[in-house]
């Protein structure tokens, strides 16, 4: 994904990665806009987690990716290693971040947008799509591609 090139991410382990390697032949990308903070994000994350690991387990080619709208890169990796999926993140203050959030970011936290790999958008309300279907609205999505 264009957007995303020449970009590094970091894995909940704190290991890092070239978004082009991740990112290379998924279909669709999901960008989770959340924070450790935030109360809400906190409560949405393992059900996104949860519908994320079975529809990785079902063979399905797809990526989320944290955008971090924590307060230091150490509570970013605390969060993820906490409660995330064994999905990526943006590095913590990289300057992609506030473009993707300006850009994909319509309803706060937490929110997930979902994108085909050329960057065009399946749905901005993809976060109230997992609470009320899990791994079922990742499929319907697929369906869109």
């Amino acid at each position: 994904m264009e957007l995303f090139e020449g970009k590094t991410l970091v894995a909940k382990d704190g290991s890092e990665v070239q978004a082009e390697d991740v990112l290379a032949g998924k279909e669709i990308i999901a960008l989770y806009f959340s924070a450790y903070w935030c109360e809400p994000c906190r409560h949405f994350t393992p059900f996104l987690a949860e519908a994320y690991g079975e529809t990785k387990d079902a063979g399905y080619s797809l990526e989320v990716i944290f955008v971090s709208a924590d307060e230091s890169a150490d509570e970013m990796l605390a969060y993820m290693e906490e409660s995330h999926g064994d999905w990526y993140a943006l590095q913590h203050g990289d300057e992609l971040v506030k473009e993707l959030d300006a850009k994909f970011n319509e309803a706060g936290l937490p929110s997930l947008t979902v994108l085909k790999n050329d960057g065009t958008v399946i749905t901005p309300n993809g976060r109230h799509d997992v609470q009320d279907r899990g791994a079922a609205a990742f499929q319907e999505w697929f369906a869109a591609v």
